[in-house]
Parts: C-alpha cells; structure tokens; sequence
C-alpha cells in the first residue's frame, strides 16, 4: 500500500501532510510512502531527513497522484491534480465540502473516496485525528501573541518607584479549543481576561483557566449534540450585544474565535460596539477567513477604525508552519491507521465505523 503526499500551493499553505517521523511509523506499519520532491524544502527540512525514514521521492507529481492509494493533502488539490487521480484510491485531508460540492462530487463519481477530516465526529476515540483541535490550540496561541505585538502598552500589571502600569484587558469571544488556549496564553502573559461563548458548558473551562465568563441574562445552552456552537436566537443575541457594549468600554485587546461549521461566521462584534472602545484597542479576529467577526474585518489587512485595530490572516498557521505540520500529520497518521487493515493488508471502508461513516464525503 502506497501513501502519497504532494507540493500544496506555497503561496497560500505552508503546511505539510507528512513529516519525516510519520514516514518511520507508516514504513514500520507496511506502507511505502511516495513525496514530491523538495516536499519540505520551505520549512527547511530537505529531502534527506525523508528519506533517511524510508520515503521515496519523484519530480513527476502525475506518478504520486496515480500511485498512492491513499493521497494525503492539507487542501483539495487542483481541478488538473484531481484528474490524474486514479479510481479506487483514497483522498484525505481538510477539503471545505460546502464550498467544494461540485468537485468533491466528480471525485466520488470516479469512485474515490474522500475523507474531510473537519467533519469528525466529536468522540473519545477520535480525538488523536481531531484536526480542528490540534490546529485551533495553535491558532489561540497565536492570535494573542499577534495581537499583543500590536498593542502599544505593557501587558502584565507592572510596580515601579515611578508607578504602576495596570494589567491589559483581554476580551476572548468564542470558548472552544481556539478560545481556551488563547485565556491560557493571555493569562500566562499577565492580562485580565474576560470571556464570552453561547454554550454555557464553556464557563466551568474558563473559570479553571483564571478567566471572568460574561454570562448574558436568561442564557440558553447553544450547544449542538457533536460539541459546536449553533446559531443564537435574535433575542439571545440582542442580550449579548447589550453585555459586549457595556464591557468593551474597558477592553483593550479582543480575540475573535467564533465560527459555526460550515456557515459564514457570525458578526459578533458590531460598528456601535467598536465605538466605545479605547483608541489603541485591538481586534484580532480568527474567523476572518469566514467573513470575521467583526463587521470591518478583512483577511490579511489591518483595518484601523476609529483608532481600532483589527487584524485577521486568512491562514494563521502559515505562521507556525512547523508544529501546525507535526500535530496534522500526527493526525492523519491515526486517521490512516484506524482505516487501515493491517492483516489484510487493505483499506477497509467500515461504515460501522462511526469516524470513516461521517468523515467520508459522498
């Protein structure tokens, strides 16, 4: 069995779906592993350290794409790529099926499986494949050290012969994986930090994290039966606007992390809001490359409103490439090996299995 994995377009990925150590666990568990060649040459890891584990390289990308009988990607490779792709083979990787219905339906149609990996189910044993949490802790950690960089004040409370420096006030929007890690990294730093989430199951994780939880009067618990946020009521969401005005009068730094799965994010933050803010304030918004949640945000720009800043990559892990990879390539390699029948030496389709069932894109 033959696992490949070619060159993403550098421009806008520089993550990788095989390191170096996951080609020593796939040989070791029977797998050839085929690279393009100078697969991480922009992470500063040469074709050497692959092959030292086993990997085997080509300049010819066609040879890799008919080969493999699983190819793993980061993102769905282009219309040109998906033609040379051989039926009966093995797609796997972070491939946005909404936005990528028409060719992810051709594929399927040619009889290759396509396996999304955003689309796993939220459960004990899934949770060595979970990409989205693996990725979200690294985007948190991130966001704030972004966001603090741009900040023109000391961040933790400072006592001198000529004064105190207070704390900076930190505001995380959206309480999951993304959420968690960034009240982790900010109270590590020394700020204050608040936070707010529709799911009333997040104010137990950021209160033993050291963070305030906003709560909004009359809650409702917006939380679905995989684990997600879902959408607030239009009274729900009045309340929390209501919450949010009144607290970023004191707020100078706040982390945007609200998203629902497969829908545009959700404006969160508004104009009047923005308003009240302290000049010198910053927005870091995690959910830009889904419109934001802000109604100024625009990926990869610094939008400055009213003295607001309001910062937003369209792909922030292409600023931790390097442990971004390993975690992902981490969690394809269990993803692979759950799907793999190592006595029979195949790839075993289970539809029991409640993993492949939902992550298999037909």
């Amino acid at each position: 069995m033959i696992i490949g994995s070619v060159c993403e377009n550098k421009a806008t990925e520089k993550r990788i779906s095989v390191t170096p150590d996951n080609v020593k666990k796939f040989v070791s568990n029977g797998f050839k592993v085929y690279l393009e060649k100078n697969y991480g040459d922009h992470l500063d890891i040469d074709d050497e350290k692959f092959l030292e584990n086993g990997a085997e390289f080509f300049s010819d990308k066609e040879k890799i794409l008919k080969e493999s009988d699983i190819l793993l990607q980061l993102n769905l490779p282009d219309e040109k790529d998906l033609k040379n792709l051989a039926p009966n083979k093995n797609l796997v990787g972070v491939f946005d099926p909404i936005n990528n219905k028409d060719s992810i339906s051709k594929l399927a149609k040619n009889n290759i499986n396509v396996f999304s990996l955003e689309l796993l189910p939220r459960i004990t044993r899934a949770q060595s494949m979970d990409i989205l949490s693996s990725q979200a802790n690294l985007a948190g950690y991130k966001a704030v050290i972004d966001a603090f960089s741009f900040f023109n004040k000391a961040i933790p409370m400072m006592m001198t012969a000529a004064g105190t420096v207070p704390a900076a006030k930190v505001l995380i929007v959206g309480a999951g994986v993304a959420g968690l890690q960034a009240i982790a990294t900010a109270k590590r730093m020394g700020a204050i930090v608040f936070a707010t989430d529709v799911r009333m199951a997040s104010k137990e994780q950021v209160e033993s994290l050291g963070g305030k939880f906003l709560v909004v009067e009359g809650s409702e618990n917006l939380e679905t039966s995989g684990g997600y946020a879902k959408e607030a009521s239009v009274e729900f969401k009045k309340k929390q606007e209501n919450l949010l005005k009144e607290t970023l009068k004191k707020i100078d730094i706040i982390i945007c992390t609200a998203l629902i799965p497969g829908k545009k994010a959700p404006i969160i933050i508004k104009g009047d809001m923005i308003e009240v803010m302290q000049k010198g304030s910053i927005i870091y918004d995690l959910a830009a490359s889904q419109g934001g949640n802000t109604e100024f945000t625009k990926a990869d720009q610094i939008v400055d409103v009213k003295g607001v800043k309001i910062l937003g990559d369209s792909n922030l892990l292409n600023k931790l490439p390097i442990s971004a990879s390993n975690l992902y390539s981490k969690n394809l390699l269990n993803f692979v090996i759950n799907l793999y029948d190592k006595k029979n030496k195949k790839i075993n389709i289970n539809l029991e299995d409640e993993i492949i069932k939902k992550t298999l894109v037909k």
